[in-house]
């Protein structure tokens, strides 16, 4: 098409737009703005040209940015593709930036050389009118760089790749270097991760980041000999920790199921059939509250080797953490907040019940459940009926010593009452073969000599069972074929669990679980109220001016008596004002 056809097309953009580009968007053609509106105007702009915007054919990348700058060569032909997210249209030429996967890359548009026959439609209209920030492109060139000595690709040719049809929230910055317009709002970040990956590419690093980690973890434990296995996500008893599960329903067995809480049971399943180590990155779901440290949704590694004990599982966890900050840092050393932790080995070792005596001066030892139940109330500690005395002492620890556990520290030996699938401390009977690992007030991991007296373990279940009759909905459930496994006979054994998400939350100076997750839970968008003109005109009256009199407010209006009446009613049903009656006088507020 000749750029005279392509001026004619584009004179003609308002008719083409109400009959061709809309027709399929008849009901929604209003909640699209202006540069929406454009945007699809170039389309089908660019498809009266005959240029597809979204071809299917391979385009044959031979760079990425990252290797272009690593590589360069002056003259090199190179094949680039990305998104286009910054131009300086000098007329006969332009500057860009082009973002692949690895960076950006500077590229030089020159009108000559893109069309070199009279026909300048490539640079003038589809580079210049139809091609916009945001939109994938392909681009052939070579290397050479510019007079201020920056790399550059000269484009000889470029392709179409993908149009984008919403326009990006780029960030501006002004000639002082001061920027605006970022997209830096959390919860638009989390809900649009795709959009925050691209106008926010620092972002990327976390997530690079916490890939190293898996990939070290997975290393070590290769190394070490143990075997990555794969459990049911779908169960039928939710065994291996105290949590409210997730439950659904079977339709062919007719059976209820529950989303996996952890994986412990099935690995020590595969201890008892004779594996002497394995280990597996668990995706775990729990129907229990939200915030800046839990979400419904997260991954546990846990790992179980036969033979060994607590005391090992210690100096192996010391070791794996050590070498996996390494790994993702290139130090053992790592900022969380106003802290400096540092992961090298060995790490501090705390009972239970010294640091329950250290922070409030309590002794949880051989103290009945309604002492605990006492001392936790006269703390300030919010308890109820249902609790037992793990719960009680859990709570205890939680609410008084946790939080002061900044450098890497094994706190240990916890009561038994608190552990029912460990095993019992072979000095003290009233405790168990347990540590938990807290960084930065935080529990990263959790691990146990494995309880592996079928009878003792039957017995603990039993007192959870009954924990869950008085009302506590996290208490374990009897798992018998588990019971079943163990009276075929597991080995000495020791677990180890780690949060993974929390783990590199505290690599990458991140106190928020939402932002080392790619898609976080989030609640349902709010969609905007549907409320009639008339209403939004007295909206708009109360943000100038709030608390006004209702006289003076529905005559400022102009409406009839009717529409008055059913717009106000409109507005007190969506709760968006309220009506105060002060006597004789009625005033209107918004909420």
């Amino acid at each position: 098409m000749t750029e005279a056809k392509v001026l004619f097309a584009l004179k003609n953009f308002q008719t083409f737009k109400l009959i061709v580009i809309f027709a399929p968007f008849k009901n929604s053609i209003m909640q699209l703005s202006e540069q929406e509106i454009i945007r699809r105007e170039k389309l089908n702009t660019l498809r009266e040209l005959g240029i597809n915007p979204y071809p299917a054919n391979l385009f044959p990348v031979n760079h990425t940015s990252k290797q272009v700058k690593e590589h360069f060569e002056e003259g090199k032909k190179v094949i680039v593709a990305g998104r286009l997210m910054s131009v300086r249209d000098q007329g006969k030429a332009s500057f860009a930036e082009l973002q692949d996967s690895e960076g950006r890359l500077q590229l030089y548009f020159n009108r000559d050389v893109i069309c070199p026959s009279e026909d300048k439609t490539m640079y003038n209209t589809v580079f210049r009118k139809l091609t916009d920030l945001g939109d994938f492109i392909g681009v052939e060139g070579e290397l050479f760089t510019t007079q201020v000595g920056a790399k550059c690709v000269r484009v000889e040719s470029f392709t179409f790749l993908s149009k984008t049809l919403r326009p990006l929230p780029l960030p501006k910055t002004d000639a002082e270097g001061n920027t605006y317009d970022e997209f830096v709002d959390p919860e638009l970040r989390y809900r649009m991760r795709y959009v925050d990956l691209v106008v926010n590419p620092h972002v990327k690093e976390v997530f690079i980041k916490r890939t190293k980690l898996f990939h070290a973890m997975r290393t070590f434990f290769n190394n070490a000999g143990y075997m990555e296995v794969e459990t049911p996500i779908l169960q039928s008893i939710p065994g291996g920790a105290s949590a409210r599960p997730f439950i659904t329903h079977h339709n062919s067995l007719d059976i209820p199921l529950y989303m996996r809480i952890a994986n412990e049971l099935y690995l020590k399943r595969l201890i008892v059939g004779g594996f002497e180590g394995v280990y597996e990155f668990s995706k775990n779901f729990r129907n229990e509250g939200m915030d800046r440290t839990h979400n419904p949704e997260f991954t546990a590694m846990e790992i179980y080797v036969a033979y060994k004990d607590y005391n090992w599982m210690m100096e192996f966890t010391e070791k794996l953490l050590e070498y996996c900050a390494l790994q993702v840092n290139g130090t053992t050393e790592a900022v969380f907040g106003e802290h400096k932790v540092n992961f090298k080995a060995p790490y501090a070792r705390v009972s239970m019940t010294d640091a329950i005596k250290q922070f409030t001066g309590f002794d949880i030892s051989g103290k009945t459940e309604a002492e605990l139940y006492e001392a936790a109330k006269s703390m300030g500690i919010e308890v109820d009926g249902s609790m037992g005395k793990g719960k009680l002492i859990d709570e205890i620890f939680g609410a008084k010593c946790e939080g002061n556990f900044i450098q890497p520290t094994f706190i240990t030996d916890y009561p038994k009452e608190m552990s029912p699938l460990c095993k019992t401390h072979r000095d003290n009977p009233d405790l168990t073969e347990r540590f938990e690992l807290m960084v930065c007030g935080k529990e990263i991991a959790n691990a146990y000599s494995e309880l592996n007296d079928p009878i003792d373990q039957r017995e603990r279940f039993e007192a959870q069972l009954a924990l869950s009759e008085r009302g506590d909905d996290e208490a374990m459930f009897i798992d018998q074929d588990f019971l079943r496994a163990l009276e075929y006979g597991m080995p000495p054994t020791s677990g180890l669990g780690i949060g993974m998400d929390r783990l590199i939350m505290f690599l990458t100076n991140n106190p928020s679980i939402q932002e080392v997750l790619f898609f976080p839970q989030m609640k349902p968008e709010a969609k905007p109220l549907a409320i009639s003109e008339e209403a939004k005109a007295i909206v708009a009256m109360l943000k100038t001016e709030n608390n006004q009199a209702l006289a003076t407010l529905k005559e400022k209006s102009g409406l009839s008596g009717k529409k008055w009446d059913t717009s106000i009613k409109e507005l007190s049903k969506h709760a968006l004002i309220k009506v105060v009656v002060e006597g004789d006088n009625k005033t209107v507020v918004l909420n």
